[in-house]
């Protein structure tokens, strides 16, 4: 005779506690994104911002980035991190 398969409900998230960690984790990814943005727009725009700073300011960004990602270094690497690179060689002329 075949098997019988029980699905055991209590390990199986409800959807109601499945789409509230999704909307909650596409809050943050808005929040991230706009964070980021900021940041860009402030390092291209302000013409009295040091290297230094901008660099502290970016350094900051990635910090508040895997606090709110934690284990998301690669992606930040992959994503982020040369975006702000590009930034930096456009804005201050570094090589």
């Amino acid at each position: 005779m075949g098997e019988m398969h029980s699905t055991d409900k209590s390990t199986q998230p409800l959807p109601n506690a499945t789409s509230q960690a999704d909307a909650e984790e596409r809050k943050l990814l808005r929040r991230l994104q706009m964070m980021m943005n900021m940041v860009m727009q402030v390092v291209a725009q302000d013409g009295t911002l040091t290297v230094d700073e901008a660099s502290r300011m970016i350094a900051d960004a990635r910090e508040a980035a895997l606090a709110m990602f934690p284990g998301k270094e690669l992606a930040y690497d992959l994503i982020w991190k040369p975006r702000f690179q590009r930034l930096m060689v456009e804005r201050f002329r570094l090589q």
